[in-house]
């Protein structure tokens, strides 16, 4: 809901910096170093004093740098709002992933891929909420304080119950010490799908202009974001019964298979259903494999679950790019083929992520 709130506010302070789409795009870039720059050092930070205490701590910083963004006067200023904004994403990512995989360890049970439908949901609320602001035409000052006092309201309550590590905290423990080695392929694979996210997300409705107008275009992300929730949703239920491995090869296997149907067949409907497919067979991959992740890291599941996530928020950021630049070249149909390819490889990939099923009740 954080990060919903902002991203359904920016047309809003576009208009009242003035900003032309290039100062956006390039304002836009520092949430997302801030984040890739926070990802990679914090897990020192959860490995000293645990999980829980950084997901607390991460959750009100993150909340209290909500409003920044609506206080800027000037792209330079706003650029930098947007840095300490995605740093403290950042954090909260990683330790909030890490707490999950120490949760889901303790009740020996499927869980992550819920706790990943949840985060979908309150992205659909958080927007909700910010459409209705902007509609009612209150500013971006006004709306984000306001958001940021209610969701730290509730964060009081949500962190009071977080799970503190049974380990003592290991102040001599570095990062450096880790190896990137044995989970090199769940990496992998989290670059493929991330990288199949962020191009639907930015290329779904460009694809779909070409056979309708733009108000029906818009439905194609709509389309993907409603199937991977409701994969989300059951995601737990359908691992507990079948598996990791085959969740990650199957999900992977269907979206490749529909988009890349619907990428020969053409049209409208086709991709419509393409899209859906994909939705579908995404929605359990990344919470699956920052899971494994983190298990298979068993000494320091924070580095794990932060190389992983990372990794795939890499992936997100230069999939579109890439797809922009093939789309260029040739066409958008070859461009979103390649998107096809990276799921197929990732179904193939399947079996490293065994390791998510460690400790867990089959049913």
């Amino acid at each position: 809901m954080i990060v919903s709130n902002w991203l359904s506010r920016i047309p809003a302070v576009k208009q009242e910096l003035g900003l032309s789409v290039s100062a956006l795009g390039v304002a836009l870039l520092g949430s997302s170093v801030g984040a890739l720059v926070a990802m990679a050092l914090i897990s020192r930070v959860i490995a000293r004093v645990g999980s829980a205490r950084v997901t607390r701590w991460s959750t009100f910083a993150f909340c209290a740098v909500l409003p920044l963004p609506a206080l800027a006067r000037g792209p330079m200023t706003l650029t930098l709002f947007l840095v300490v904004y995605g740093a403290m994403a950042g954090c909260m990512e990683v330790a909030m992933n890490t707490q999950a995989v120490d949760v889901e360890r303790r009740y020996a049970r499927p869980m992550m891929v819920g706790f990943h439908a949840l985060f979908s949901m309150g992205g659909m609320a958080g927007a909700g909420i910010g459409g209705v602001a902007a509609s009612l035409g209150i500013a971006p000052r006004v709306h984000l304080p306001v958001a940021a006092i209610v969701l730290a309201t509730a964060a009081i309550f949500a962190t009071r119950s977080l799970l503190i590590e049974e380990k003592e905290p290991q102040a001599g423990l570095l990062v450096g010490h880790w190896s990137f080695r044995p989970i090199l392929g769940l990496a992998a694979i989290a670059f493929c799908i991330l990288l199949g996210e962020g191009a639907m997300a930015d290329w779904s409705a460009v694809y779909l202009n070409r056979f309708t107008g733009q108000g029906v275009a818009a439905a194609g992300y709509s389309v993907f974001s409603l199937t991977m929730a409701a994969g989300r949703l059951s995601g737990d239920w359908l691992r507990a019964r079948v598996g990791s491995v085959l969740m990650v090869r199957a999900g992977s296997a269907l979206a490749a298979i529909g988009l890349g149907s619907a990428l020969v067949a053409g049209g409208l409907i086709p991709a419509l259903i393409g899209f859906a497919c994909a939705g579908a067979g995404w929605a359990s991959i990344f919470p699956i494999v920052s899971g494994a992740a983190g298990h298979k890291s068993v000494a320091q599941p924070e580095a794990g679950v932060a190389a992983v996530s990372a990794t795939g928020f890499f992936a997100f950021l230069v999939g579109p790019p890439l797809i922009g630049f093939i789309a260029q070249a040739w066409t958008l149909r070859t461009g979103l083929a390649v998107v096809v390819l990276l799921s197929a490889l990732a179904s193939t990939m399947a079996g490293v992520v065994r390791s998510a099923d460690a400790g867990l009740k089959a049913g």
